[in-house]
């Protein structure tokens, strides 16, 4: 199903609840514990009924001369069949005492068990349709503070790899892609999926954008990461936007539509080229510091308490920089000089070591 059906809602739209949770099914996937689909579990339960019917029928044709009729094995079987099913034609019946109190005590308490298989089944598919709508519609109603990432290519896939790496959980990420096969990759990492175009309100609106704490632009288009982030910038007003480009003529565009924050991919790569054709270590230490989960990476904590006026060079950890209401200082920058009250540090951090909170 796609999101046609809700393109009538109105532009100015904003609660999640105006739009029907029903519509949504094929829409959000909110990934949970391994459960088998309808069609396997059909199946195996229509196993179970099988070994049901050819156990009884073992058990009748072991007493098969206490029937109205002397029983073959398939006497047996289809006598097993219609007496499970409560078909019960009446042309093969227990005659002797020992073949009543076997249907008494054994086939009987196997009809109910093969009722309740038969049943079992057809409730669970027909209720699971109920549950993902429940489960939608829980989501929609607590969704905060959580993490769009539109694009689940090669950059959207290395931003999560990052934002997991940092402490954020798979269910704080919501995924835009209109690719199925992305989101299923998505979905089996845990990641919330919306299935739909970035670039339309709609679609932003089924995954909260208006209540996210930040928002990663990663399409495969420079156009098509201007238009999303004009979007999101109208409808997300406070929320933080890290957009990607490929080329650096379209950064000022990006900044213009909403932006905090924009990466040249292709510059960046560049760059990278020309440093590993002169000193490859220095190659290898970058990948080593862009890397979520070996070696070294750059991170952002709060000051301690007992760090409030004295000078980051001289810290403990290796500071690069300060940030000071929102504005980030180079360590090498006057302002950098003495830690104030409130400021946060970058420094290198060593992956799998302690850091303080904040």
């Amino acid at each position: 199903m796609k999101l046609r059906s809700l393109l009538s809602l109105r532009a100015d739209a904003t609660n999640l609840t105006e739009i029907p949770v029903h519509s949504l099914l094929d829409v959000v996937n909110i990934p949970t514990d391994a459960r088998a689909t309808p069609w396997a579990l059909i199946a195996r339960r229509f196993g179970y009924a099988l070994l049901l019917i050819i156990a009884v029928a073992f058990v009748a044709y072991l007493d098969r001369d206490g029937y109205s009729e002397p029983l073959t094995f398939i006497d047996a079987l289809y006598y097993s069949a219609v007496t499970l099913s409560t078909t019960g034609y009446g042309d093969i019946t227990p005659v002797a005492q020992t073949a009543r109190l076997i249907n008494i005590f054994l086939i009987t308490p196997a009809r109910v068990a093969f009722l309740m298989l038969l049943v079992g089944t057809t409730l669970s598919v027909l209720t699971e349709d109920s549950r993902k709508t429940l489960q939608i519609q829980q989501w929609r109603n607590s969704v905060r503070n959580h993490t769009i990432v539109i694009g689940y290519g090669t950059k959207g896939r290395s931003a999560i790899d990052a934002l997991i790496a940092g402490g954020a959980a798979p269910s704080s990420i919501v995924v835009i892609d209109p690719d199925p096969a992305a989101l299923t990759v998505a979905e089996k990492r845990g990641l919330i999926t919306v299935h739909g175009n970035g670039t339309k309100s709609d679609v932003l609106r089924v995954a909260a954008v208006s209540r996210a704490r930040s928002v990663i632009v990663a399409p495969s288009s420079d156009d098509t990461a201007v238009l999303i982030t004009l979007s999101v910038r109208e409808m997300a007003p406070s929320a933080m936007i890290v957009a990607s480009v490929r080329e650096g003529e379209n950064q000022h565009l990006l900044m213009q539509s909403g932006a905090d924050s924009v990466v040249v991919s292709s510059e960046t790569a560049g760059r990278l080229l020309g440093i590993a054709t002169v000193t490859p270590p220095v190659v290898e230490m970058m990948e080593d510091l862009l890397s979520p989960d070996e070696g070294f990476a750059v991170a952002e904590r709060q000051i301690a308490d007992d760090e409030v006026g004295a000078n980051p060079r001289h810290l403990a950890d290796i500071v690069l920089g300060v940030v000071r209401s929102g504005e980030l200082y180079r360590i090498d920058s006057p302002e950098a000089e003495t830690v104030e009250p409130g400021d946060r540090l970058l420094y290198v951090r060593m992956n799998g070591a302690t850091t303080q909170p904040g």
